[in-house]
């Protein structure tokens, strides 16, 4: 049975990867650190008999590289997930300390452990998206004076170091997952956070800005391939449609029957909010209402074109809504809205989904 090493499987999209690991008979090994949420690692164990293969947490940190070897003694591949994912964080250096020298760390161990494949996750906000509205593809990177905010720019230096080593000799293959949705969003990530809003009511306007929306659970499964097809050195976008915020609003009304917001603000009216709740958020260290690294990722369309990932690695994400009803239907489940749904509506929700897995 070979072995995977995970990083991040405490997160949203590294559990989806581990899971789907585990389901394709992979034995797979988790990088989890001791103050770290157990949920998701809980449910990957509970899973784990009914699927056949094996789970078992490493401790360890990405900034303790001896544990890392320790870790990936005997493992064939990684799948470096695990990133500080915030739009806002009152001590940045943390965001660059893990995101950056923590992936240095891990691939560089890998490579000295001779793991034949490692997948590290960036992200599309390291891609440059066309002036004209185009969607962005992998053919070019931004700018890094054009990367705003900790995060991506984090995300930008990281991947920068997975390509200098993978121009070393390093067996590195790159994924951007767009904006995934869908099962075990325990924190939740921001994409889900709008999702909540949206479901207890309180998105009463739109701006004009869209995502590229993806199951979490196409995105796990385009890691796998981009291991087992991708070249090294390359990047691939794992996205599946491009919505407008009306149009995701839009499509979760229609399965929820919660009331989409009809009115527009324009992205310059939260100005001012943005700057205040980010002042008041120096102080009281709490996430500001409206974090301006979130505000200015709201001034474009983050449009993506996938189709190099379905070219080269018979990547097919299913449709957009499918991951949004997922999604929903998690939230409603797992307890995540203030507002009771209706229980014909979580059921409509739930047969749609079997329907559709089935026909899948």
């Amino acid at each position: 049975m070979p072995t995977a090493f995970v990083t991040g499987a405490t997160g949203f999209v590294g559990c989806a990867v581990a899971r789907e690991l585990i389901r394709d008979g992979w034995s797979v090994r988790l990088l989890a650190r001791d103050k770290s949420d157990p949920r998701n690692l809980d449910s990957l164990e509970q899973g784990v008999q009914e699927a056949g293969g094996r789970v078992q947490r490493h401790p360890g940190d990405l900034l303790d590289v001896p544990s890392l070897e320790r870790g990936l003694r005997g493992c064939d591949a990684l799948y470096h997930v695990a990133a500080r994912y915030s739009l806002w964080n009152p001590r940045p250096r943390q965001i660059y300390r893990d995101n950056v020298e923590g992936t240095r760390n891990v691939l560089e161990a890998a490579r000295r452990a001779g793991v034949e494949r490692l997948v590290y996750t960036s992200t599309v906000g390291t891609l440059h998206l066309p002036d004209d509205g185009r969607p962005g593809d992998e053919t070019r990177i931004a700018d890094l004076d054009t990367v705003r905010g900790h995060y991506k720019r984090s995300k930008w230096l990281a991947e920068n170091e997975a390509r200098r080593l993978a121009r070393e000799g390093a067996p590195v293959v790159i994924v951007h997952p767009s904006a995934p949705v869908g099962t075990c969003d325990i924190k939740p990530t921001p994409t889900g956070r709008m999702i909540v809003h949206f479901l207890d009511g309180r998105a009463r306007a739109y701006t004009d800005t869209g995502l590229n929306i993806v199951d979490v659970e196409d995105v796990a499964r385009g890691h796998l391939l981009a291991a087992e097809r991708g070249e090294v050195g390359e990047s691939y976008i794992l996205g599946s449609e491009n919505m407008s915020l009306l149009e995701i609003f839009q499509a979760l009304s229609a399965s929820t029957g919660v009331p989409a917001p009809g009115v527009r603000l324009p992205t310059s009216a939260l100005l001012p909010v943005s700057l205040v709740t980010e002042i008041a958020a120096r102080f009281t260290r709490r996430p500001p209402l409206v974090p301006w690294e979130a505000l200015s990722m709201s001034s474009k369309r983050m449009y993506f074109d996938t189709s190099r990932a379905r070219r080269d690695l018979g990547y097919e994400p299913g449709p957009a809504r499918r991951a949004l009803e997922r999604a929903a239907l998690w939230f409603y489940d797992n307890g995540y809205t203030r507002r009771a749904p209706r229980e014909d509506v979580v059921e409509r929700l739930r047969e749609g989904l079997l329907t559709y897995d089935a026909a899948s």
